[in-house]
């Protein structure tokens, strides 16, 4: 179990503050939040740095992951189908009030949206140290509100000042507003990189949310829903996203020395240089982060492929599908050993995994006297929603485990892991950069679309180019290179390829209808904030 000196768990257990009702009167609400003691601001702080914390490794994770074509959500029997929730991200048939557990993210984002403008209330406005990173925290928020659900409230001042209503304003116009934001505080945010500011919000975590919003320009300022909208079309804002992109690359603060596997084990945190921004977690104060739950095998609890018996039970419900797992097939490629499953052979034998390293060992995983066999294809035992493999189908479809727990930790703890989760990573920036050039924007620096690609493909041992990456190139390696990081759906978007056929999205008919570029809003903040109307095509 790692400890980490940034704002404890004690703090955060001080009071959460959250609030999905923008229909109100904010300056009504926590009055009498105390502002007098260090501990008390550094707890509010923490509300709002951390606003998205639970939500992020379970129900955005679920959104997030099994609406992209990573996984396929199946149910064992009826077991794990919960009224369709998960199986609804993957076939692409959300349903405002069957999958409220899931959509309901955008609660949270607002909740977090609200908690940073309860505390810039209260603050100095002449402490712009402290207020600049609050503001990043709260434009994070409000860019993935809009990256998932279109429309977005901007919530500044307008919460400060008695408003009764927020409207959600147009995608566009937010993302202009987050843009502006940005580049308002990004020099007040703390230049240290160091465990004192790991997981808060840094100037440098503003240049990466700002190289995300430039690369994606076209799809927050175009209608992406539209049959007209070209992915393919010039962006005005790639040289500014290369300049973001440089001065990340000039800073010096950040490499890709650290080990493709090692870095997402349960012993990473600050000393991982590729991380940007990430937010901790741990297995005692700062909990929730569970992915080993879902994505190892059913029966896990058997000594499974972590070695130690997993005495809660898991859900082994994320199966990969086997399109995306044909990605993982570079040779001598680290980010192989990250999947269970070979994507060369229709079925592998599983071993066990040594619970320090996190490496594959020569011990047969066994169940019931025999050894454990995967298959890459999933097979239904009928064709409808349910994704129903059946009793004897929990070895369908190879698995992740990226983010190898620490099984003691799982068990004591009830299923809650160590390891840190990136958001932004230096990896993404070199990736960000060579697409930015391709799409045409000026090279910088030198650098070339092979030289940066070859960056990526050399750190994890992989065959290198030798030639320029296509975009097809650069989508495939951004499969390998993010997958469990919550990016592939908003790629699979701007490449243009979110409506092609994958997994069992098919069982769905309106499986490529262009408004399932957004998600549809929760029932409950529809009931909140009566003003607000549902997306369109839901």
């Amino acid at each position: 179990m790692k400890t980490k000196n940034i704002l404890t768990g004690a703090m955060l257990a001080l009071a959460t503050i959250s609030c999905s009702d923008l229909d109100v009167d904010i300056k009504s609400q926590y009055t009498d939040y105390p502002m007098d003691s260090e501990i008390a601001l550094d707890a509010r702080i923490s509300n709002a740095y951390y606003a998205f914390r639970a939500p992020l490794n379970r129900r955005y994770d679920e959104l997030l992951s099994l609406s992209s074509d990573e996984y396929s959500a199946v149910c064992f029997a009826g077991g794990w189908l919960d009224g369709r929730q998960y199986s609804n991200c993957s076939t692409h048939s959300w349903n405002a009030s069957a999958n409220d557990n899931q959509l309901n993210v955008c609660s949270d984002l607002l909740a977090g949206i609200t908690n940073c403008n309860l505390l810039l209330r209260d603050l100095d406005e002449s402490d712009v140290e402290l207020s600049a990173p609050v503001r990043a925290a709260r434009a994070f928020y409000t860019f993935l509100f809009m990256d998932n659900f279109g429309d977005t409230p901007i919530a500044d001042d307008k919460l400060t000042q008695g408003a009764t209503r927020i409207d959600r304003s147009p995608r566009a116009d937010v993302a202009r507003w987050i843009e502006s934001e940005l580049l308002a505080v990004r020099d007040n945010c703390p230049s240290e990189v160091n465990e004192s500011t790991y997981g808060t919000p840094t100037c440098w975590m503003v240049d990466a949310l700002l190289a995300k919003l430039y690369i994606n320009w076209n799809v927050y300022t175009q209608d992406v829903t539209s049959a007209d909208w070209n992915p393919n079309a010039a962006n005005e804002k790639l040289n500014d996203c290369i300049a973001i992109c440089d001065r990340i690359i000039a800073s010096g603060n950040f490499n890709l020395s650290d080990d493709y596997k090692t870095k997402f084990m349960y012993t990473n945190g600050p000393h991982i240089k590729d991380f940007i921004y990430a937010v901790p977690y741990e297995a005692t104060l700062n909990q929730g982060m569970m992915y080993a739950r879902y994505r190892t095998w059913r029966y896990g609890g058997a000594n499974g492929f972590y070695t130690t018996v997993l005495t809660p039970s898991c859900g082994g419900n994320f199966a990969m599908n086997p399109e995306f797992a044909e990605l993982f097939c570079l040779p001598g490629d680290r980010r192989n050993d990250v999947i269970v499953g070979d994507p060369a052979q229709d079925s592998i034998y599983v071993y066990q995994y040594d619970p320090v390293s996190g490496e594959v060992t020569d011990v047969p995983h066994m169940y019931e006297g025999k050894q454990v066999v995967f298959t890459k294809n999933i097979t239904l035992i009928r064709e409808d929603g349910d994704l129903d493999v059946g009793a004897d189908g929990t070895r369908q479809g190879y698995r992740s485990i990226k983010f190898y727990p620490d099984p003691n930790d799982y068990n004591v703890y009830s299923r809650n892991q160590d390891n840190d989760i990136p958001i932004f990573r230096y990896a993404d920036i070199i990736l960000t950069k060579c697409e930015a050039i391709i799409r045409g924007g000026n090279a910088t620096n030198g650098d070339t679309p092979m030289s940066l690609f070859n960056q990526i493909r050399a750190y994890v041992n992989a065959p290198e180019l030798v030639g320029d990456p296509s975009l097809q190139d650069i989508l495939d390696e951004r499969g390998r290179e993010f997958l469990d990081e919550h990016w592939r759906r908003n790629d699979l978007i701007r490449f243009g390829d979110y409506e092609r056929p994958w997994g069992f999205k098919y069982i769905n008919p309106d499986n490529a209808k262009l408004t399932n570029r957004i998600f549809p809003l929760s029932q409950t903040v529809l009931q909140s904030n009566t003003n607000w109307s549902q997306n369109p095509g839901y």
